[in-house]
């Protein structure tokens, strides 16, 4: 499962960070790495020539080597560890990509042990002979880079810096095998550091996180944008709670975050639920914890999945602490219906429309168009919601599309084209309610009609749910929700 799409964040664009916010963590780890690192080619070097031209890269080649041969023994090869990192970060964009393409093609997997591996374990005899050949083979597949990634590792803020490196190669989307096996490398090594074993679940709270730290929430938050410290204020009133994962070696950033208000009843608009002048509730009388926002921190762990985690342990945690929960649930995006709706209008397919619905939208048509030209065309204007008229002849045939959409709509291995409903499916919710005019912003009506869902989590239920849709693509689902398929 590929976080960067399936969790609540798919389809989103970041808040715009801080000021200064990206200036601050890297001078920060520079000025880690400093005391370490010296080397001939260095940082300065460079800084003065940052695209790193062909005639620098066989001194950084030979600095790898160096690196990997362990010359002068650990400390040497830290401290050269180190000086390769300033350098890194001393390079503009293309000068990063020629560093990463320099590592990917000339310290990659030598096809020659390995074919000579091969040949051994084929004329292996017997078992000892073919433990031995193994071992060599597996040796002969490690590509050397790793050892100099893992050396990255070992340095002050080294697994933030490998973090912050995947993400650019992320970036590249390059078409070349050799950069793609810098990247898997770089995610297992990731994966098998990330595991959610080695994570702490901590809570986040505007009276005792860091100001650092909740200016990091307003950057990283991908779902429902902050809009600045009174907004974030209101997000972590007494009646709403922050909880976010953090790695041991990355103590002060968080890695992914869920924003949860506590409330009576399914939450079913997001602008309400965020009004910054709603009267805050008594958190002890709330019965719902609604889960409306779960946002991807770091670019760069992009695949590597504990969001599911992440969820079934705040459930736990607020049971724990308020009695009187009974329903947790979540108030999630569509981010995928209009893009679906978009082709499926284009395409015409008979019978898309009720005979109910189509007179509905005749009777808002702006000339002598089909009803489902109707429907296309006012969803094209971005100011319907504010016509109360189309408005109403417009939500029976959503609603009904949006279930179909969520229901029925399926890709590869079954798995419903939705990526968000995918998320919380795999993770053993179920479809509770959809929600008419969930979200009034641009962008839910641009992306999803306004439509919004929650998905509901039973804790008794999600193992049993987990596993009829991971095994045979079976959708949990309220009667509520399946009645919308018949109009």
């Amino acid at each position: 499962m590929d976080n960067q799409t399936d969790i609540e964040n798919a389809d989103s664009k970041k808040a715009e960070k801080p000021s200064g916010f990206l200036d601050r963590t890297l001078k920060n780890l520079k000025n880690a790495w400093r005391d370490i690192a010296g080397s001939a080619y260095d940082a300065g070097k460079a800084s003065s020539r940052p695209d790193l031209p062909d005639s620098d890269q066989e001194q950084l080649r030979e600095q790898m080597r160096a690196c990997l041969e362990t010359r002068g023994g650990e400390v040497s090869a830290r401290g050269r560890a180190a000086a390769l990192g300033h350098v890194y970060l001393a390079l503009d964009a293309k000068g990063r990509e020629r560093f990463l393409r320099l590592l990917a093609h000339d310290f990659d997997v030598d096809e020659g042990p390995v074919d000579a591996a091969m040949d051994e374990l084929r004329k292996a005899t017997d078992t000892d002979s073919r433990h031995t050949a193994q071992t060599v083979l597996k040796k002969a597949l490690v590509a050397p880079r790793i050892k100099l990634l893992t050396q990255f590792n070992a340095l002050p803020d080294g697994i933030k810096f490998l973090v912050d490196m995947r993400a650019e190669l992320l970036a590249l989307k390059s078409g070349d095998p050799a950069m793609q096996g810098v990247e898997h490398d770089l995610r297992d090594l990731l994966t098998s550091w990330f595991d959610v074993g080695f994570l702490e679940l901590r809570r986040i709270s505007w009276d005792n996180s860091s100001a650092a730290l909740l200016e990091k929430l307003i950057a990283y938050e991908a779902v429902h944008a902050i809009d600045g410290w009174d907004d974030l204020k209101n997000r972590l009133d007494s009646d709403r709670r922050c909880f976010a994962y953090f790695h041991p070696r990355m103590p002060d950033e968080p890695l992914i975050f869920v924003e949860v208000a506590l409330v009576n009843g399914l939450a079913n608009n997001i602008q309400a639920l965020l009004d910054e002048n709603a009267p805050v509730l008594d958190p002890n009388a709330a019965d719902t914890a609604i889960f409306y926002s779960i946002s991807n921190a770091q670019k760069g762990l992009a695949g590597i999945s504990f969001g599911n985690f992440l969820i079934k342990r705040v459930a736990e945690s607020l049971s724990t602490e308020f009695k009187g929960l009974k329903t947790f649930a979540t108030l999630s995006p569509v981010p995928g219906f209009m893009k679906w709706l978009n082709q499926t209008l284009a395409d015409d397919a008979p019978g898309l429309l009720t005979s109910g619905e189509a007179r509905a939208l005749s009777a808002v048509a702006t000339n002598d168009q089909a009803p489902s030209q109707t429907l296309k065309y006012w969803l094209e204007n971005p100011f319907w919601p504010e016509n109360q008229s189309v408005s109403e002849a417009l939500r029976a045939p959503i609603m009904r599309l949006g279930a179909i959409y969520l229901l029925n709509e399926k890709g590869l291995n079954k798995r419903t084209l939705d990526p968000v409903a995918h998320f919380h499916l795999t993770n053993g919710a179920r479809m509770e309610s959809l929600n008419w005019r969930g979200d009034l912003s641009p962008r839910g009506v641009k992306g999803a009609a306004t439509l919004m869902i929650n998905y509901r989590y039973d804790l008794s239920r999600v193992e049993d749910n987990h596993e009829a849709y991971t095994s045979n693509g079976e959708v949990a689902a309220s009667s509520a929700v399946r009645g919308l398929l018949k109009g």
